[in-house]
């Protein structure tokens, strides 16, 4: 996926508490967790770069805001992004 189409996702859709985006891959695992927009958002975003907290880490980086705990990724190797609940995940899980 290109910068822009990744955008327009974070802006468009709002991930309630307890839910998480589900992001796909071209050649891994699917990976489930938030993408964080941090005081380098915008330059990591102009080179198509994410940084993505994964769910098993989501409850002590909301409590901390340890920017060790994401991790960054080539947006391009994304494939689709797309919200799910809880319920779903923990039925993936």
């Amino acid at each position: 996926m290109n910068n822009d189409m990744i955008t327009k996702f974070c802006e468009t859709q709002k991930v309630a508490t307890g839910n998480c985006v589900r992001i796909d891959f071209k050649k891994r695992n699917p990976m489930f967790g938030f993408l964080v927009q941090a005081g380098d958002y915008e330059d990591l975003k102009s080179k198509n770069f994410w940084r993505i907290v994964i769910h098993s880490n989501m409850q002590n980086w909301q409590k901390n805001g340890d920017m060790d705990m994401a991790k960054i990724y080539n947006g391009s190797e994304f494939t689709k992004l797309s919200v799910i609940g809880l319920k779903e995940l923990l039925s993936i899980a």
